[in-house]
C-alpha cells in the first residue's frame, strides 16, 4: 500500500491499495501484520535510490514509475498493476551490442577444439600407444621372437598389464628352451635306439637301450624290463637300470629272476595284457619304489604265423616297468603314453629278433626232418673242424645212407617215403649225444658230426645207429590195397675221422662218403671205415675194420 504520508492504516482516506490504485502518485510502500491485539506497519519511501536498487537487482536496468519520470530510451516493458505486479513500473534496458561477443565466441570454439584435440592426442600417447605396443609384441611372440619384450610406461593398469607379458615371455622362453633341450636329448636316445635296431637282432643289446631311453623320457629312477620265457611262460628278467634292494644284481644274476604270470603288479600286466600304475608300491618280491608305471610289450598285429605257438598269451612278450618319476610323486598320464610308446618298439624289437631267429632256423634246418640242412652243415663242419686243429681234438664224421629208399617210394609212394624218412631223422637224434649234431644232406642221405670222437667211439655210434634203424620196421599208410603196412628199412654208414682221413672239412667229408660207397659195395646195412690216410695223421698204419655188424674199430688207428 501506499500513501501520501504513509501513517493512515487501509481504508482510511489518503491510503490506498497497490493492487487497485485509485490514481494517486505513490509515494511509499507500507507493510502491516497484526499478531493477537498488536498491529506492526511497516513504510518504505518510493525514491529514486529504491527505485536504483530494484534496477541493480534486476541485472542493471533502469526501474521507473510511470506517474514519477518518463520511460528511458531503449528497450522498455510497462509492467500495469494487477495481482502479483502492484506497482505501474517502467523496466528500461539499454540497446546490446553484440558484435565483440560474436567474434570472441568462435574464439573460444576454436580455442575449446585445439584443447580437445590436444586431450586426444595425449589420451593416444598414453593409453592406446601402450596397447599398439603389446599387441607388436604379441605378434612378435606369436611369431616365434620370444626375446620381445614390451616397455612399462608407468605403474598403472597399462603398466602391470606390460609387467605380466615380459614375465610371461620370460617362462615361456624358459620351458621351450627346456623343452628343447629335452627333445634334442631324445632325439639322441631315438637316434641311438634306431641305430641298435638296425644294425643288431641281439636282445641284450637293444632292451637296455629301449629302457634307458624310456626313463629318460620319462624322468624315472629305475627301470626293469621281463620277457615271457616261451618254454614255461614265466616273466624273466632281461635287463634292469637304477634298482635297488634285493634287484640289485649283476646282469647274470638278475637274468635268473622270475616272476610267475597273474601274481603281484608285473604278473597281473604280463597276464591282463592292461597297463597299471600307482603310488603305494607294488607286491612282494617285486623292486620296491614310492610309484609305478608298467604296461605290456605287445607283439605288432601281422599275419605272420612263424610265432604263432612260441609267443605267451595273446600277443604279450614281457613287461616294461618304471619306478619312482623324479621331481613327481607319481607317473601321469602323458608318461603312459610314452611309455605305451617304448613298449611298442620293444615288442618289435622282439619279435623281429625271434622272427629273425625262426627264419635262420628254418633256412637252415630240413622241414620234412627237423634236421639241420646241408647249408648249416657246411658251415658247423668248418667251425668244428678248426676248432678240432686248434686244441689237438678229433672229429668224427658219419654220413649215413638208407637202402633201397627209392623201391619205398615207387612201391609206397612219397607220403610213405617222407613218413620214413621223419622216423629215420627220430631215430638218429634218439641215438646221439647231447653235443652231436645231426644233418640232412639230401634226399635219404644224412650227415653226423661226432665233436672228440675218435675212430672206435665213431664206429660204436655207426653200429648203435645201424641197430636202431635195423630193428624195427617203420610204420606207414600204404597207398593200395595188398601192401604192408610196416617197412624193414636198413642204413648204410660211412666213417672218416679228422685228421688221420682229412686235412680239412671238405676232405674229411669226401673220406667219409667214399667209405660210404665201400659199404654199399659191401652189400648194405654196414658200415665201412675210411681207407684215406691224411698227410697229417699220425705215423704207422691205419687199416679199416672190414664189414660187420658190430663195433670192429681199427687194428692199427691211433686215436685220441
Amino acid at each position: 500500500m501506499a500513501a501520501p504520508d504513509g501513517a493512515a492504516p487501509a481504508g482510511v482516506p489518503g491510503w490506498q491499495d497497490c493492487a487497485a490504485p485509485g490514481g494517486l502518485q505513490i509515494t511509499a510502500l507500507a507493510a502491516s501484520a497484526r499478531a493477537a491485539d498488536v498491529t506492526v506497519r511497516a513504510a518504505h519511501r518510493v525514491d529514486a535510490v529504491l527505485l536504483h536498487r530494484l534496477g541493480e537487482a534486476a541485472g542493471g536496468v533502469t526501474v521507473a514509475l510511470r506517474t514519477v519520470a518518463p520511460p528511458v530510451a531503449g528497450a522498455n516493458r510497462h509492467l500495469d498493476p494487477g495481482p502479483g505486479q502492484p506497482l505501474p513500473l517502467t523496466l528500461s534496458a539499454r540497446p546490446a551490442q553484440p558484435a565483440f561477443r560474436y567474434a570472441v565466441l568462435p574464439l573460444i570454439v576454436l580455442v575449446t577444439a585445439i584443447a580437445a584435440v590436444l586431450a586426444a592426442r595425449w589420451l593416444a600417447r598414453s593409453t592406446t600407444r601402450p596397447l599398439g605396443d603389446l599387441a607388436w609384441a604379441a605378434d612378435r611372440v606369436a611369431n616365434g621372437d620370444l626375446d620381445t619384450r614390451v616397455p612399462i610406461p608407468r605403474p598403472d593398469e597399462l603398466g602391470r598389464l606390460a609387467g605380466t607379458f615380459n614375465r610371461m615371455t620370460r617362462e615361456l622362453q624358459s620351458y621351450v628352451q627346456a623343452l628343447t633341450a629335452s627333445r634334442d636329448q631324445l632325439r639322441r636316445h631315438l637316434a641311438i635306439l634306431g641305430d641298435t635296431l638296425s644294425s643288431t637282432h641281439d636282445l641284450d643289446r637293444i632292451l637296455p637301450v629301449i629302457l634307458r631311453t624310456a626313463m629318460t623320457a620319462t624322468g624315472a629312477r629305475a627301470g626293469l624290463v621281463l620277457l615271457a620265457d616261451p618254454a614255461d611262460g614265466t616273466l624273466a628278467a632281461r635287463c634292469g637300470a637304477g634298482l635297488t634292494g634285493e634287484w640289485d644284481l649283476p646282469a647274470a644274476e638278475l637274468a635268473q629272476r622270475r616272476l610267475i604270470p597273474g601274481r603281484g603288479v608285473l604278473g597281473a600286466v604280463a597276464a591282463s595284457g592292461t597297463p597299471l600304475r600307482g603310488s603305494t608300491g607294488t607286491a612282494p618280491g617285486e623292486p620296491a619304489c614310492e610309484s609305478y608305471l608298467a604296461v605290456p610289450i605287445c607283439a605288432p598285429p601281422s599275419g605272420d604265423v612263424l610265432l604263432a605257438d612260441a609267443e605267451a598269451g595273446p600277443g604279450t612278450l614281457g613287461v616294461l616297468a618304471l619306478y619312482d618319476r623324479l621331481g613327481s610323486p607319481c607317473f601321469d598320464d602323458a608318461d603312459l603314453r610314452t611309455l605305451r610308446t617304448f613298449a611298442g618298439q620293444a615288442g618289435v624289437a622282439v619279435h623281429n629278433v625271434r622272427v629273425h631267429e625262426e627264419a635262420q632256423r628254418l633256412s637252415l634246418t630240413d622241414p620234412l626232418t627237423g634236421l639241420w640242412n646241408y647249408r648249416y652243415l657246411r658251415e658247423v663242419l668248418r667251425r668244428e673242424v678248426e676248432r678240432a686243429s686248434r686244441f689237438g681234438r678229433m672229429l668224427t664224421v658219419l654220413v649215413l645212407d638208407l637202402d633201397h629208399f627209392k623201391e619205398v617210394n615207387d612201391t609206397y609212394g612219397h607220403p610213405a617215403g617222407d613218413q620214413v624218412l621223419g622216423e629215420f631223422a627220430r631215430r638218429i637224434r634218439v641215438g646221439l649225444r647231447e653235443v652231436d649234431v645231426a644233418f640232412r644232406q639230401g634226399g635219404e642221405e644224412f650227415v653226423v658230426l661226432l665233436p672228440e670222437t675218435d675212430a672206435y667211439g665213431g664206429v660204436i655210434v655207426a653200429d648203435r645207429l645201424g641197430a636202431l634203424v635195423r630193428d624195427r620196421p617203420v610204420h606207414v599208410e600204404p597207398r593200395r590195397a595188398g601192401l604192408a603196412d610196416r617197412i624193414a628199412i636198413s642204413v648204410s654208414i660211412g666213417i672218416a675221422v679228422f685228421p688221420e682221413h682229412g686235412d680239412s672239412a671238405q676232405e674229411v667229408l669226401d673220406a667219409a662218403d667214399e667209405a660210404l660207397y665201400a659199404a654199399k659195395n659191401a652189400g648194405r646195412d654196414t658200415y665201412r671205415l675210411a681207407e684215406r690216410v691224411s698227410a697229417r695223421a699220425p705215423e704207422g698204419n691205419f687199416d679199416p675194420a672190414p664189414a660187420g655188424r658190430g663195433p670192429q674199430p681199427p687194428r692199427h688207428g691211433s686215436g685220441r
